[in-house]
């Protein structure tokens, strides 16, 4: 049988004013439609949190397959099939150099990537090494528009000395295009969505404010052109097309509300300027909505998601608890403080656990979108108490395309380098590089597929 039709292209655009709308990952965009689906894309998703984690509610104590989720993970229960558990890691650069003093969280961030000493400095003249992220999107971001997203949700503006002799330039963000040059972070919602929704052909000030001003939907310029579009598709995809706008006008709608509360006053929480939602789970889970709306429109592949930055000072005061989070890090061994912290790390993971299951609820290809993600998941620290850079709180997520065969916890040799873990994940999505920062090889446990 020949199918004469043409097939949509992955990335498919809808155009109205002031607004382009990519579409999701359609049957018809299959050359031989539903016969056989369209090739979904690798995605690679970093999320990065700071200040270390009580890791003996981190670590299950048994190996390989079977093995229990401790207290800290528990949330992860439902997607234990497609995780798995790193333990032993660690990152040799994030040490200090003879004479450098402190700064070991600025370099848990700043080397987390690279695997590379940042070197020290208050001034401009920063630098560090080229992060995995960015390695993957100079090959698989090259043909989507965006080559690669760089999310926060703490402020990025700060400038300075950030700790003893070290620039804020390297706590701002994980991600660095070339050892001289790291990428800016964004955690205002709104500045992410018309990142990605935004018309690309007029991206003028009075566009966007001409539509603000009349107070509409996005997506309402352009609903003429999407009810044409979907006539001339099956039930399936008009039903995908249906329940993506749905998403989107969600997303747009809370946003809105965000921005309207804005001037609320929230005692007893180190609160980001902007229209920034009022709980670190509501900016989260917003945020985590709009990366999952980028894979799925295959407007990038990569995506670097900073949850807190390192010397956090951030209060969780929605969850009883207004101690500073960094100053939690060092409990002193104090029962206590160490389960405030032990909270804090459960509510981090929990909010992951939200994105994965949002990841596993998005169709993609013949699977999900977390069929098809490799995710890593974890800090620069692991005892935030010792500062220590040793048997790092490492996991993976996700099926990488069937490449990863998930459900386990791997315990590498001790002090293996991170970086190893990072070049087998490069390997796993079709990214070609011999070595990342202080590598020594690809770690074999992962090829057991």
């Amino acid at each position: 049988m020949i199918i004469t039709r043409k097939a949509l292209p992955r990335r498919t655009f809808l155009k109205g004013v002031g607004a382009t709308v990519a579409l999701p990952l359609l049957d018809t965009m299959s050359p031989v439609l539903r016969d056989t689906p369209a090739e979904p894309g690798a995605r690679l998703f970093i999320g990065y949190v700071p200040n270390g984690v009580i890791m003996d509610k981190w670590t299950p104590t048994t190996e390989g397959r079977g093995f229990e989720l401790p207290s800290t993970l528990a949330p992860l229960q439902p997607f234990q099939d497609q995780l798995t558990v790193i333990s032993g890691l660690a990152r040799e650069p994030m040490f200090p150099l003879p004479g450098e003093g402190t700064g070991d969280h600025v370099r848990a961030a700043a080397a987390f990537l690279t695997g590379v000493h940042p070197k020290k400095t208050e001034g401009p003249d920063i630098q560090g090494g080229v992060s995995m992220d960015q390695i993957a999107a100079q090959q698989i971001g090259q043909g989507t528009q965006l080559s690669s997203l760089e999310l926060c949700l703490d402020p990025n503006e700060l400038i300075g000395a950030c700790e003893a002799g070290w620039s804020c330039a390297y706590a701002n963000t994980l991600s660095w295009r070339n050892p001289t040059t790291p990428l800016p972070m964004e955690n205002q919602p709104r500045a992410v969505f018309e990142r990605l929704f935004g018309d690309a052909d007029d991206t003028s000030q009075a566009a966007r404010e001409a539509r603000l001003r009349e107070d509409r939907s996005i997506l309402d310029s352009v609903l003429r052109e999407i009810g044409s579009f979907r006539r001339t598709l099956g039930e399936s995809d008009r039903d995908k097309i249906t329940q993506y706008l749905d998403a989107i006008r969600d997303i747009e709608r809370r946003i809105q509300l965000a921005e309207a509360q804005g001037d609320v006053e929230l005692p007893e929480l180190v609160r980001p300027t902007g229209g920034i939602p009022d709980t670190f789970a509501e900016h989260a889970r917003l945020m985590f909505d709009l990366q999952v709306l980028a894979f799925q429109t295959d407007m990038t592949r990569v995506i670097t998601f900073m949850m807190s930055r390192e010397v956090s000072p951030r209060t969780y005061p929605e969850l009883g608890i207004p101690d500073p989070h960094h100053g939690l890090s060092h409990h002193g061994n104090r029962p206590g403080q160490m389960e405030k912290l032990r909270q804090v790390n459960v509510h981090h993971v929990e909010q992951f656990a939200y994105f994965l299951d949002r990841l596993r609820s998005t169709p993609d290809g013949d699977g999900t979108l977390l069929d098809n993600m490799l995710a890593l998941y974890g800090c620069g620290i692991s005892d935030g108490n010792q500062h220590l850079h040793t048997n790092l709180p490492i996991l993976l997520a996700g099926g990488a395309g069937g490449r990863l065969q998930g459900g386990r916890h791997i315990r590498v040799e001790e002090e293996t380098p991170l970086t190893n873990l990072q070049l087998s994940m490069l390997d796993k999505i079709g990214v070609a590089t011999e070595r990342l920062g202080d590598s020594s090889g690809q770690l074999t446990h992962l090829s057991e597929v």
